[in-house]
């Protein structure tokens, strides 16, 4: 680490080289200051944050997720504090080049959680700028109703509707196969998220997007880092559709609090995205910069005046979804480590998975999509007929171990629904969602992220073990 001289420290010569007298302290510059705060929180991290891996006891609590930091994340942070630039900057610049040199993809655009991601997502695909394609209010969207609200929560709210189609086990993706039956004439898009890690049959999704002429948004918020074989090459999830999106929120493969990020690589998409995220304007200025297109005052927009400031001029109902610099600089620090994150995800994955195989008769446990290697979120179990999960994950919990159900279980099942069934109207299911309600009653999860060690995951094997035989013998 850097060690800053003090400054009251005296000088062996003045101000004029002359020996034998003692000279003013000279004056620390502002670099010099900023060097000496970043040292002091880097010894600070070591000091208060940084701890040293403990024998783990069993019986304490093991969190299905967790940040995983250490001082530079600290240093960034603070770093971007000094300068005191509040909003998006060049903290914000260096993360959205850099997450896009890792996923390969052109363009990316940071925002302020995942759920905005999705959000940027979808109502990209209702901009007028894409002609027919564009998606009006009535169109619809094929999903699932077995994974997280944000992902169909946008299209409900815009006004289009989303077609529910069931999923399949042991990889807990869309059912492929309901596909077809899903389709009508007013179907537009498939916006669906590769679970827990695990990506979903991209190539049968992609293959029925294509021959439809439909839009394919990747939410990718649970799988960053994951890979899929298409067409004899290897791409990261996330880039394969049109657009992709990540969540950086605490628990997820990497963090920066909270934050997410959309990529494409289509130009028109991306800019429709830029627009959505900073107000629905027009202009591409970036905060604190104006006149970048050299045409502010001298173009007529809509109705409005000739010479209209373009600054102000919009082109969607946008919204504010911006990331902060602070945000930014944490995440920089963790896109460097991520790498070693999902090896890490995989290993942990891979050690439970060998421990729990013996348990194969009244567990089912996941298994990844063919072509693809998952970087896993956590690990998903569905208890087999005789097995009580609210048994298995009372005995689980009460040792110590965090769970947690696949999100929403059957979304349409959930209170928010409540007046769309009673309605019948906003949504429609293809087919029935038998395996998503059994998912609904009998599968639960606990986490593989990589702060969790030997020790942990074996213990957590050890307990699940003990659950289902105590279950077993009722």
């Amino acid at each position: 680490m850097a060690v800053i001289k003090s400054v009251g420290e005296k000088s062996r010569k003045n101000d004029f080289g002359q020996k034998g007298k003692e000279s003013r302290p000279l004056e620390k510059t502002q670099q010099q200051d900023r060097q000496e705060i970043l040292n002091l929180v880097a010894r600070y991290y070591e000091k208060y944050h940084q701890t040293q891996e403990k024998p783990y006891v069993p019986g304490e609590r093991i969190s299905y997720a967790s940040r995983v930091y250490d001082e530079k994340e600290m240093v960034n942070l603070v770093d971007s504090a000094l300068e005191f630039w509040l909003t998006s900057g060049r903290y914000t610049d260096e993360f959205e080049q850099g997450l896009s040199k890792y996923l390969g993809v052109k363009y990316c655009s940071l925002v302020n959680s995942g759920s905005s991601a999705n959000l940027c997502a979808f109502m990209a695909l209702t901009s007028p700028l894409l002609g027919e394609r564009q998606i009006r209010r009535g169109d619809e969207v094929i999903t699932v109703a077995a994974g997280f609200p944000t992902t169909v929560a946008p299209a409900i709210q815009y006004g289009a509707v989303p077609v529910f189609v069931d999923v399949t086990l042991p990889q807990y993706n869309i059912d492929v196969s309901q596909l077809e039956a899903a389709y009508s004439e007013r179907t537009k898009a498939v916006m669906i998220a590769h679970t827990l890690g695990n990506p979903f049959d991209l190539k049968a999704v992609k293959s029925f997007c294509d021959r439809h002429g439909l839009w394919l948004v990747e939410d990718n918020c649970d799988a960053l880092g994951s890979r899929y074989q298409l067409d004899q090459k290897e791409y990261f999830t996330g880039t394969i559709g049109d657009l992709g999106t990540s969540s950086f929120y605490p628990p997820h493969h990497m963090t920066m609090g909270e934050g997410g990020a959309v990529y494409t690589n289509h130009p028109l998409l991306h800019r429709i995205v830029r627009s959505l995220r900073d107000w629905g304007r027009d202009c591409s200025c970036p905060p604190g910069m104006d006149n970048t297109c050299r045409h502010r005052f001298d173009r007529q927009y809509g109705e409005l005046p000739v010479g209209y400031d373009h600054k102000y001029v919009y082109s969607h109902f946008g919204y504010n979804l911006k990331a902060t610099d602070m945000q930014a600089a944490i995440g920089c620090a963790q896109l460097k480590k991520f790498p070693e994150f999902v090896k890490k995800r995989r290993r942990n994955f891979e050690r439970l998975k060998k421990a729990l195989e013996d348990l194969n008769e009244q567990l089912i446990l996941p298994e990844p999509c063919p072509d693809s290697t998952p970087s896993w979120f956590g690990f998903l179990m569905t208890c087999r007929e005789g097995v009580d999960r609210k048994a298995v994950v009372r005995y689980v919990e009460e040792k110590g171990i965090q769970t947690r159900m696949l999100f929403a279980g059957n979304l349409t099942r959930h209170p928010c629904f409540d007046s769309m069934r009673r309605e019948k109207t906003g949504y429609r299911i293809a087919g029935p969602l038998s395996v998503t309600d059994r998912i609904m009653q009998d599968t639960f999860w606990v986490g593989v992220y990589p702060g969790m060690t030997e020790e942990k995951l074996d213990y957590m094997a050890q307990v699940i073990h003990e659950a289902v035989k105590q279950e077993s013998r009722k």
